[in-house]
């Protein structure tokens, strides 16, 4: 990217904590496995977003603007203990009162300068959870770029930070509002008595689904080519449908059976997951916002955990299959808001039990900030949208914390897979047969 001019800093100062340290949330301890899991490649986890600035603003004003959002956000002033690094104890987070947070200024495209930004890992350690440039027209500020490391937020806590961020270009910094809840007082609460309740309900559901549930879903190819291609070097890589005639099969499916859109992709991936694995009862893990109470509605952190999802597929029908979705996907998503170390401890102990490794390697998420909602499509409108498929390959690198990974975005439906058990060749195949599956069930 083309910098323009010394790089400045945002001097920020914010409300400490006594103590300033605390474990990891839940949704932090979550991610973190999968950061330690897919390292050197964790850079896939960055993500960002780019806001048009409001009126005139300088680069003095927007600084001004960043350091009241930094203040207000705990997550974004928050960095792993270096006691954890040096001595490998539990991990924990440490918050820091002030500090200096550097800024990239810059004419370059914000798109661009967004990738620029996060093509590199997080020091997570020593570097503060968000990066920060500023994309000028003359000499007023464009465009604020935000790169969000994931232990600080998730989407959800990006899109709260943007929309706070606003606020205060809009009214400026010195306007007061009420305090915004704290990562670590949440991570305090899911310590104490209410959150180990919680906990406890969702561990019983793990414990008694990995009693049932196959070992795992996409189990290695048993030769170097496989049943359906070989793998590909680098081993893990992204295939994006884009599809209309998808999206109009699923509200149209959607509006017949009173179900929400996420429900019946959820139902359709789990389905096809059985086709192409020769499974009768299917597990995927299902990510959950995990934002049902009043104070974490708008809590700028990483709350999204993976829920477990059974599907047992007896029914021959994909409306039965529904059916059978529709409650299945709440306990899933009920079971997301749980404690990494229990399911780390029910992994271990009914891995041991059963004599081999459980755990599914299968995700869903849903990454769309509003369901688009069911709405009836005429049937000969969604063959005719067919025409219009396209599947291209954003992405590849070497590690992946999972095996298979199904996406739900604006753009389309991606799946991410490890080659060594879905072949790029297979991966095209799922894409494809499953846009087949939805509209089978919508123009039947």
């Amino acid at each position: 990217m083309s910098v323009t001019g010394p790089t400045p800093y945002v001097e920020f100062a914010g409300p400490g904590s006594a103590p300033p340290t605390a474990p990891l949330t839940w949704g932090q301890r979550a991610i973190w496995e999968a950061i330690v899991r897919t390292a050197p490649d964790d850079r896939y986890f960055n993500f960002g977003r780019v806001l048009k600035v409001p009126g005139s603003r300088t680069v003095a004003e927007v600084c001004a603007a960043l350091a009241a959002l930094v203040a207000r956000h705990g997550a974004l002033r928050t960095r792993m203990s270096d006691a954890f690094r040096t001595t490998l104890a539990e991990p924990y987070q440490r918050l820091a009162d002030k500090g200096r947070l550097p800024v990239v200024v810059t004419t370059g495209d914000p798109g661009r300068v967004l990738d620029e930004l996060a093509a590199r890992p997080f020091d997570y350690f020593g570097e503060w959870p968000v990066r920060v440039a500023l994309v000028l027209d003359g000499d007023r500020v464009a465009h604020v770029v935000l790169v969000f490391c994931h232990l600080a937020a998730d989407g959800l806590g990006a899109e709260a930070a943007l929309r706070d961020l606003r606020i205060l270009l809009l009214r400026g910094p010195g306007v007061r509002r009420p305090a915004a809840p704290q990562p670590l007082d949440l991570a305090r609460r899911q310590a104490g008595p209410e959150g180990r309740r919680a906990a406890q309900t969702a561990a019983a559901h793990w414990e008694r689904e990995y009693r049932r549930i196959p070992p795992t879903m996409f189990a290695a190819f048993s030769t170097s080519s496989g049943p359906s291609g070989a793998p590909a070097e680098p081993p893990i890589w992204r295939a994006l449908l884009r599809s209309p005639a998808l999206e109009l099969a699923v509200r149209s499916i959607a509006a017949e059976h009173a179900a929400s859109t996420s429900t019946v992709l959820l139902t359709a991936v789990t389905e096809l997951v059985g086709r192409f694995t020769g499974n009768e009862t299917c597990a995927v893990l299902p990510i959950s916002a995990n934002r049902f109470r009043r104070d974490t509605t708008d809590i700028v952190a990483t709350m999204s955990q993976e829920g477990l999802f059974t599907l047992d597929r007896r029914e021959a029908s994909f409306a039965g299959l529904l059916r059978a979705a529709g409650p299945a996907a709440l306990r899933a998503y009920r079971s997301a808001y749980h404690d990494p170390a229990d399911r780390d401890r029910i992994t271990a102990s009914v891995s041991a039990e059963r004599g081999e490794p459980i755990q599914p390697y299968c995700c869903f998420n849903d990454m769309r900030f509003a369901d688009p909602g069911p709405a009836r499509c005429d049937p000969a409108e969604i063959t005719a949208a067919l025409a219009r498929t396209s599947v291209t390959w954003p992405m590849s690198q070497d590690k992946l914390n999972c095996r298979f990974c199904v996406h739900l975005t604006t753009e389309g439906v991606s799946l991410t897979a490890d080659t060594r058990y879905l072949s790029r060749p297979g991966m095209e195949r799922y894409l494809l047969e499953l846009e087949a599956l939805l509209v089978e069930a919508a123009v039947r």
